[in-house]
């Protein structure tokens, strides 16, 4: 097995007893980047020399032993994270020479745990997508089949860990976008709670919404990655000052008597039937580790999209306004006046997803729209908490499909905003009510692509759904699977 096919924990197990060295396991990772990334275009940068640079400083701190869980371990970040230096674009032509002044958060939290930074992932600009297909730059494709997407928003950071192109990854969640690029691509993706992690330095969408989260291999390496980035930031005001336990102590206990609640509105006519079956297959399986399926209900869930695209745009139109042309990135020429210049540098710079979603926002905020529209998007998200809270009453994780159907294919629903914006459908309530959850896989349809399964856990209560995603993961063997590219 070559290096770059390991997973974090693996890795660094074999790099503390001297098994190898971390410039041994860039060399796999980018001898398979090298072979497979012209097909797959999961990168927008890529860090090689910087990399090198790297390792040789993790090999001295690993000599001195003196090294963290990370040290000399290859990660993708996705590219609406600020890297000092480093091209920062979000996937839009806007910010196609953006170099950060300054280092994010999350991967200052990296640095000090010594990973090596492999590039920048590619994304729905601005993390405004669920295919990876509003790049501006170029659409990734799905390691499990190159004719398909690989999911979005995240979509370059899932298909970069499935197709072995580094280790772990770094994504973005506002209404679905680490977890469902995850279930399409096999691999195991992570929204921490809103607050869990530090939102400094990464290029905003929508600020009530957003949050970052690991894509890995498995569920070990996902709270391995968690325990690096979560924790209070005083940078960051919506950061929350909750203490943060050691989530690999959440591995391994049992599951029995764990109340796992099935809301019957995430079982929908319309659903892809492998995708239904392999779901209530996994609840079978739970319930044989002696988890207890009971019925709950998230009765406002059928008015989740209307209310994330009306609150999430509204947001995303406010943090867009900065992008004018004059003080960083791209700046249309000839305009006669500042109006004009503004003008032509917005409607070149931006994409058109990006558009439409700001002018359903400037719809939505208009004169005698407001209250029908923004405010009633506002009660209904709250009315989406208390569901949440409700549940939780009877349950101790909530069980769903992650996606209503597998990787679709490049093309089949870019002309139809509305079947695009229903493929978050399972995933948007989440980020609404701000709870935590988990995209595991948990099996493969006739066509052999990849279907994920949601866990749900109440605020700051990320421990429990790892310990339910780390049994179901150990008791198959659906995560060992990887496409043969």
């Amino acid at each position: 097995m070559k290096l770059n096919e390991l997973t974090v924990s693996e890795l660094r197990r074999l790099l503390d007893s001297r098994g190898t060295k971390p410039q041994e396991v860039l060399d796999d990772v980018y001898n398979r980047i090298d072979a497979v990334e012209d097909k797959v275009k999961a990168y927008i940068t890529i860090t090689k020399d910087a990399a090198y640079e790297t390792a040789k400083d993790a090999e001295q701190i690993i000599l001195s032993n003196k090294q963290s869980l990370l040290t000399g371990i290859p990660v993708a970040v996705k590219d609406n994270m600020c890297t000092k230096g480093i091209l920062t674009t979000c996937a839009s032509k806007i910010l196609y020479n953006f170099k950060p002044p300054y280092e994010s958060t999350v991967t200052a939290c990296l640095k000090e745990q010594g990973y090596i930074l492999t590039g920048k992932t590619n994304l729905d600009e601005f993390a405004m997508g669920s295919s990876t297909e509003n790049s501006g730059f170029h659409t990734t494709r799905n390691p499990w089949d190159l004719e398909r997407v690989p999911g979005g928003s995240s979509g370059g950071s899932a298909a970069a860990v499935a197709a072995d192109e580094c280790i772990a990854a770094l994504g973005s969640d506002t209404g679905g976008s680490i977890r469902q690029p995850a279930a399409l691509c096999g691999v195991v993706g992570l929204k921490p709670t809103y607050g869990r992690v530090s939102r400094y330095g990464l290029v905003a969408f929508a600020s009530s919404l957003d949050q970052i989260g690991p894509i890995t291999k498995n569920v070990m390496d996902s709270a391995i990655m968690l325990n690096a980035i979560a924790g209070h930031d005083p940078l960051d005001s919506t950061s929350a000052p909750a203490e943060v336990p050691d989530f690999a102590n959440f591995l391994g206990q049992d599951i029995k008597g764990l109340k796992i609640g099935i809301p019957k509105e995430y079982f929908i006519e319309g659903m892809d039937k492998d995708v239904d079956d392999a779901v209530r297959s996994a609840v079978k399986k739970l319930e044989s580790l002696g988890a207890i399926p009971v019925a709950v209900s998230l009765p406002h869930t059928g008015y989740a999209v209307a209310a994330y695209y009306i609150l999430a745009t509204s947001e995303a139109s406010s943090n867009l306004a900065r992008y004018d042309g004059v003080k960083y990135g791209f700046r249309a020429q000839g305009g006669k006046d500042l109006l004009e210049m503004y003008m032509n540098t917005r409607s070149q710079g931006f994409g058109a997803e990006v558009k439409r979603r700001i002018m359903l926002c400037t719809y939505a905020l208009s004169a005698g729209y407001y209250d029908a529209y923004y405010k009633k998007g506002q009660q209904v998200r709250t009315l989406i908490k208390q569901d949440f809270d409700s549940a939780f009453k009877e349950a101790d994780v909530i069980v769903t499909p992650t996606s209503p159907t597998p990787a679709f294919k490049v093309g089949e629903k870019s002309t139809d905003p509305l079947q695009m914006y229903l493929s978050d459908i399972f995933t948007i309530s989440v980020n609404l009510a701000g709870v935590p959850a988990i995209s595991i896989p948990c099996g493969f349809t006739k066509n052999n692509l990849p279907i994920g399964l949601q866990m749900i856990g109440r605020h700051f209560d990320e421990g429990l759904i790892l310990t339910a995603a780390y049994a179901y993961e150990q008791s198959t063997d659906w995560h060992k699977r990887r496409p043969a590219l």
